[in-house]
């Protein structure tokens, strides 16, 4: 873009025609999103359940901390396994057949947790969920890659990803009341089997832009409006030689790490922490969550609205996730908080901040690398922050059954996200498209 035209399109005026634009090109892409956001809910029920049902589950397997973290290891082998996995087939196969392949592995293995009667059987379950869940996200952006224009992306993805929020609010206030009712079992049994219905909507509704009958010409040619870009297949072995795939990578492996942690301990934090139970610490950990969801949004509609503006994805991004960074803070202190929702403002501004950031990191891989390589980028990128996952996992598991105290992993999520912001300064200082020729 030149001078002139980034000066035109920072008018008021501009931004109003290109919202008018926007509108008059039709609204079907964000039913795409709805898809998305909808699977991601899921994804986090079935996910957060074990974070969730922490007490039980060690009270009734006997588990120690250090039990716990080795199967929420588990899951993480999985999770960095099938996210480069995922991110690639993807990118072969298309996010339609790849997402309902990744869902129908999630949700079988969520059902055999009702099944497990030991620590391993446990852990074999969770690796299973591993497996398919981490086609969530490789999908999830892959589909908003194909489905929106680069000044939108950071926003859809921004909207889907806060179904991890709905997701971990729905979880502790629905998930004990089955438990209450049904046992812990036939908890993961049920909220397994009535997922499915996604999968019908998926693959009823779901097709590439150009391959939609309900996708006016209007809209997509909005959704085209980017530069045309190679689309032949891209190795792996090419994007590894990159810098900027790192500068993904390594922001992936400082945050996603602190993301587990909220997941997995924060639950159990509260538990003790506060003196609730499992009816009662419900309310407070929704409110996190929450919270978090504003952040998801909130992250994705900065930087969009500044690209908007004429500002640069570099500035954008960048500047977005270094105020998201600052709010993350004052978990610092959150252990010395005697008062139980001004720890619950404070780790929830915190959870929001991350997703926020996340949004902004998600966005990268669309804005840097062409569409055949978005997947893949996305997938190296999640096996190397599960990578960082589990190192966390066991650093949480030998600090708690060790020590008892949370102080030293808050310490490490309050400077996680300076440190995930450096690296892909130091790599990618401009964040410009890359070209990946043969």
């Amino acid at each position: 873009m030149s001078a002139s035209q980034a000066d035109a399109a920072a008018t008021p005026s501009a931004e109003a025609t290109i919202g008018r634009a926007a509108a008059k090109a039709g609204h079907y892409r964000w039913v795409i999103v709805g898809l998305l956001f909808a699977a991601t809910v899921i994804n986090y029920v079935d996910r957060q359940m074990i974070g969730v049902l922490k007490p039980e589950l060690m009270r009734d397997l006997a588990w120690s901390e250090t039990d716990f973290a080795w199967v929420i290891f588990w899951f993480q082998v999985a999770y960095a396994i099938g996210y480069i996995g995922f991110g690639k087939i993807v990118d072969v196969i298309g996010a339609r057949v790849g997402y309902a392949a990744a869902f129908i592995i999630w949700q079988i293995a969520h059902i055999a947790h009702g099944g497990a009667y030991s620590t391993v059987q446990f852990a074999m379950a969770r690796f299973g969920l591993g497996i398919g869940e981490s086609g969530n996200f490789p999908a999830g952006i892959k589909a908003v890659t194909e489905w929106f224009p680069a000044k939108e992306r950071a926003f859809a993805i921004g909207i889907f990803n806060a179904g991890a929020n709905i997701g971990a609010i729905i979880t502790p206030l629905v998930v004990p009341l089955l438990v209450v009712a049904y046992g812990w079992r036939m908890a993961f049994v049920i909220t397994g089997v009535v997922a499915f219905v996604w999968l019908v909507a998926w693959w009823a509704l779901y097709r590439r832009p150009r391959e939609h009958a309900r996708v006016s010409q209007a809209e997509l040619a909005w959704i085209e409006q980017d530069p045309a870009d190679p689309v032949e297949p891209i190795g792996w072995t090419r994007l590894a030689r990159m810098r900027e795939t790192w500068a993904y990578a390594l922001g992936k492996f400082f945050i996603d790490p602190i993301w587990w942690f909220f997941l997995f301990w924060l639950p159990g934090y509260l538990f003790d922490r506060y003196d609730l139970n499992l009816l009662t610490f419900g309310l407070p950990l929704a409110a996190v969550y929450l919270i978090s969801d504003v952040g998801s949004v909130a992250g994705g509609w900065l930087s969009s609205r500044l690209m908007r503006a004429g500002k640069s994805a570099n500035f954008a991004r960048k500047l977005t996730m270094f105020i998201c960074a600052c709010a993350v803070v004052p978990i610092f202190f959150a252990q010395s908080i005697d008062n139980m929702w001004l720890a619950v403002l404070v780790i929830g501004i915190a959870t929001a901040a991350h997703q926020a950031f996340s949004a902004n990191l998600y966005a990268l891989p669309g804005d840097i690398f062409p569409r055949a390589a978005v997947g893949s980028v996305v997938g190296i990128g999640g096996t190397v922050g599960a990578i960082g996952g589990m190192l966390m996992a066991l650093y949480a598991g030998a600090v708690l059954d060790r020590i008892g105290s949370y102080v030293p992993l808050f310490a490490v999520a309050g400077s996680a996200y300076f440190l995930a912001l450096l690296a892909v300064h130091l790599l990618s200082p401009r964040l410009e498209p890359v070209r990946v020729s043969a």
